[in-house]
C-alpha cells in the first residue's frame, strides 16, 4: 500500500446511505479497494458518521433497518481511524484561518495534509470554502486522476 486517501463523514455517510453523491462514493470506494489504497480519517469520524446516520434514522429518511445496516455496513469498512493528538492544534489554526465556527471539518484537513494525501468530501460548504488554498480538496463528483 503506498497511496493514501482522507474521507470525511459526508463522504462516507453517502457512501452508506442512498443519497444525491452515492454513486459517485460508491464508484471512489471501489476503486481504491481495487488499487489497495490506504483509506484515513480522524478518530472523530465515527462519531460524527454514527450521528448523521442518526439523524436521518431520527428525521425518518431512512427507517430503522436501514440505519442499523448501515452502522453495521460502516463498522466492515476499511477505514483506518487515525489518533494524532497534534492535528488538534492543527484543526484550530484551519478552523481560525477559515473562520469556522468548530473544528470538525478542520481536522479532516489537518490529517490530509499531514499524510500529504487528498482529502474526499460530500460537504460542498467544506470544499467550497478551501478549495482554492488546497488543491488536494477533492470534490465527491471530480473524476481521479
Amino acid at each position: 500500500m503506498n497511496k493514501a486517501v482522507c474521507v470525511d463523514a459526508s463522504f462516507v455517510v453517502a457512501l452508506l446511505a442512498v443519497e444525491r453523491f452515492t454513486e459517485a462514493c460508491t464508484r471512489h470506494w471501489k476503486a481504491w479497494i481495487e488499487e489497495d489504497v490506504r483509506i484515513l480519517a480522524p478518530a472523530l469520524a465515527g462519531y460524527e458518521i454514527t450521528s448523521a446516520l442518526y439523524r436521518k434514522a431520527f428525521r425518518k429518511i431512512i427507517d430503522s433497518e436501514s440505519h442499523q445496516a448501515a452502522l453495521r455496513q460502516f463498522l466492515a469498512l476499511d477505514i483506518e481511524s487515525i489518533h494524532l493528538p497534534i492535528l488538534h492544534i492543527r484543526a484550530s489554526d484551519l478552523a481560525a484561518r477559515f473562520n469556522r465556527p468548530n473544528t470538525y471539518d478542520a481536522h479532516y484537513l489537518a490529517l490530509a495534509e499531514y499524510y500529504n494525501c487528498p482529502l474526499w468530501t460530500a460537504d460542498e460548504k467544506l470544499y467550497n470554502s478551501v478549495k482554492d488554498q488546497f488543491e488536494w480538496i477533492k470534490w465527491v463528483e471530480e473524476v481521479e486522476s
